[in-house]
């Protein structure tokens, strides 16, 4: 009973028509949850929808809680319960519902501070993460592109530190502090430039067009790196329809 309970919670197989139909319910649910952080206040009507969404985060919860040891069928069942609630879904699915349980009932006095973390609810978007395919193919492919995103990334705040402590010490008549000349690195890296803060200087406008220069070719570098461990991915996928 708890194993087929199990399949029906999980991402549908192929074939399984009422782990379809829960996987569809909840998209819905989570979409329709996020429609009343659109509008101010709390009207009657959104009020009782988000109840209702709520009810139904928390019985997913329980069920994913209570087959936990068909999840993590590598752990003891003992040591799988206590994993559970600790997993990165897990605590997505636990801070979407708590700002809403003292609208469930009032005696939820300590989780009334929560009810100013309105915006915690837009967390419910993230548990669709473990319903949409896309998104589950997107994340292997980070998973497996994690190594060259590191590096990027490091060379990326290398590039932000090095530019931010160049123009700070270039002109420093325009930046106030060193966080302003990191400010300015960053989205001078991200080729956003605000204009807020610039420097004035013939010296300081050269190493702002090499900056931005340099900019451009980190960014860049990610998207090759996605692109090749997404077209991976597929080709895995592909792979393992045809041995089906």
């Amino acid at each position: 009973m708890r194993k087929r309970l199990y399949e029906i919670i999980e991402v549908a197989d192929r074939g399984d028509r009422l782990s379809r139909i829960y996987d569809w319910v909840m998209m819905v649910c989570i979409v329709v949850s996020l429609i009343p952080l659109a509008f101010k206040g709390y009207h009657p009507r959104l009020l009782l929808v988000d109840k209702i969404c709520v009810i139904v985060f928390i019985v997913d919860y329980l069920l994913r809680l209570l087959t936990a040891d068909y999840k993590y069928h590598q752990l003891p069942p003992a040591v799988a319960f206590v994993r559970y609630p600790f997993s990165f879904l897990a605590l997505i699915d636990l801070l979407a519902i708590l700002p809403s349980l003292t609208m469930l009932n009032n005696s939820f006095k300590l989780l009334r501070i929560l009810l100013m973390a309105r915006s915690l609810r837009v967390l419910r978007a993230f548990k669709a993460l473990r319903y949409s395919r896309s998104v589950r193919l997107l994340l292997n492919v980070f998973r497996s592109s994690k190594d060259p995103l590191i590096t990027v990334g490091t060379l990326a705040a290398a590039y932000v530190v090095i530019s931010a402590l160049v123009i700070f010490n270039v002109e420093p008549q325009s930046f106030d502090t060193f966080f302003d000349a990191i400010y300015w690195a960053a989205v001078t890296l991200t080729t956003v430039g605000y204009g807020d803060i610039y420097p004035v200087t013939a010296v300081g406008r050269t190493i702002a067009v090499v900056s931005s220069v340099f900019g451009v070719a980190i960014v860049a570098l990610p998207a090759g790196i996605l692109t090749a461990g997404y077209m991976n991915e597929l080709r895995k996928e592909h792979q393992d329809q045809e041995r089906d």
